[in-house]
């Protein structure tokens, strides 16, 4: 296991290497330009998300329930563990990184989301089915770029959404309570079954209520922390900003760090915690009742603002604030540490708002995985993965994890490519719906009567 563990973190480090990181980055700043600076509608974007349209639409759930079952397979370990491994590894410049592959890759969720609309299918059921593999088969005409898309998907799905996310809770509630990481598994393991075997109307209405209370709390937990030590907020905020072009000299316990691994964990562990470019959140997307493409899509990009703009930003501010960084701790520890400044309640917040964030990613990431095993081999697929999930999230629960966090970046990394490559092929389809659909900041509903359902030229071509 020692073995293979060495070769996957080789092939992780290869993969998230300067290409991937230029690809990345570079799609994020290329769509930017491509959607005319899509990041200024962002506020509107927001009143859509919670402004209920009484319109006849087509889709699963509503709108909000879409973007808010995203943000629960979002906002997860990513958002603490990931922030605080970025900063332990890469320094403190890399929240700077964390933030800016928010801010850009805005337009990025915002054009998967429109794709991923466009071009989804209504199957036989009546439930709709999108994402990058019916975008890859049908916009682009390429169906094998799809089932590779579906196949590191899937795969990604065991690792990113489920056994790292139940360890790190088990971990934590076993520090700070000292309950039994299989006690922990078991109940995690028992709640996700209830919820996952509902489907994806069961999951986006936990999610409705969940993540609103869930993203709250933390962002409260954050604010106290910072008024606490306001006096060096100030000075925490200007290193972030200085480390992330010039690299961290070795402070205390910290080993130091140069510019490129700012950068490289950075943008990485933003990817982890936004997904913009990933493709998985226009999974759900494509589930959602909306009146033509770029509504939804404006929606889901809202995702990203939350999830790394806000969410990681307080984040990584209060870490580095802490001081913490410097005396060599990693992941969840780092974080932990910073949360102790708050007498009492402090690990008693981290440890609720880490429980909440990874139920909802386990819940989230069990519809991404499903709708790609769906695709690879069809409906009869559906229960028997939901109960495989549901064991996964114990396993996950009671095992040590360094080798499957390695295959999570790894899978991550690979199912990026495919979903990448397909919107700068399809940039182009992009900038012709937002023009067709966005006209001077206001959602143009021209084509209403076709809206009714955007997939009708697609669902055409799929065999019952």
């Amino acid at each position: 296991m020692e073995s293979l563990n060495q070769i996957v973190s080789t092939l992780d480090g290869w993969l998230w290497g300067l290409p991937l990181i230029i690809l990345l980055f570079g799609t994020h700043l290329f769509l930017t330009f491509k959607t005319g600076l899509i990041q200024k509608h962002t506020f509107k974007a927001i009143k859509l998300s919670v402004t209920k349209d009484s319109f006849v639409q087509t889709g699963d759930v509503s709108q909000f329930s879409a973007l808010a079952t995203a943000l629960a397979a979002t906002i997860g370990t990513g958002n603490i563990v990931g922030v605080a491994t970025a900063i332990a590894i890469g320094g403190p410049g890399a929240v700077l990184w964390t933030w800016l592959t928010g801010v850009f890759g805005i337009a990025t969720k915002y054009s998967e989301a429109l794709l991923s609309v466009k071009y989804r299918v209504k199957k036989p059921d009546g439930e709709m089915a999108g994402g990058p593999m019916y975008v890859c088969e049908y916009g682009l005409k390429q169906k094998w770029l799809g089932v590779l898309f579906a196949l590191f998907a899937g795969i990604a799905a065991f690792g990113i959404g489920n056994m790292v996310q139940a360890n790190s809770i088990s971990v934590m509630v076993n520090e700070t309570f000292g309950v039994s990481t299989y006690i922990t598994g078991v109940v995690l393991a028992i709640i996700t079954a209830v919820v996952i075997l509902g489907g994806i109307k069961k999951i986006a209405k936990v999610c409705d209520i969940l993540v609103p209370f869930m993203a709250g709390f933390y962002i409260i937990g954050c604010i106290i922390l910072l008024i606490i030590g306001h006096d060096t907020v100030g000075a925490a905020i200007a290193l972030i900003f200085k480390d992330a072009f010039t690299g961290q000299a070795a402070v205390g316990g910290f080993a130091g760090a140069g510019v490129m691994y700012a950068m490289r964990f950075g943008i990485a562990r933003g990817l982890f915690s936004n997904e913009s470019g990933l493709g998985s959140a226009p999974i759900v997307a494509a589930a959602a009742q909306t009146r033509n493409p770029v509504k939804q899509a404006l929606v889901s990009a809202t995702g990203t603002f939350w999830d790394t703009v806000v969410v990681c930003a307080l984040t990584g501010i209060v870490l580095v604030n802490s001081g913490a960084w410097q005396e060599g701790l990693k992941g969840a520890a780092l974080t932990k540490r910073a949360f102790e400044a708050i007498p009492y309640i402090g690990p008693v917040i981290l440890t609720v708002g880490l429980l909440t964030f990874v139920f909802s990613t386990i819940l989230g990431w069990s519809y991404y995985g499903e709708r790609s095993f769906e695709y690879l081999f069809g409906s009869k697929v559906k229960i028997p993965y939901r109960i495989a999930w549901v064991i996964f999230v114990f396993v996950g629960s009671v095992w040590e994890l360094d080798l499957v966090w390695n295959l999570a970046d790894l899978f991550n990394g690979l199912m990026a490519i495919p979903n990448l490559v397909t919107l700068l092929l399809l940039s182009g389809v992009i900038a012709k719906e937002t023009k067709k659909y966005l006209v001077d900041g206001d959602i143009n509903d021209i084509c209403e009567e076709q809206a009714i359902n955007v997939t009708e030229d697609v669902t055409e071509n799929i065999k019952a």
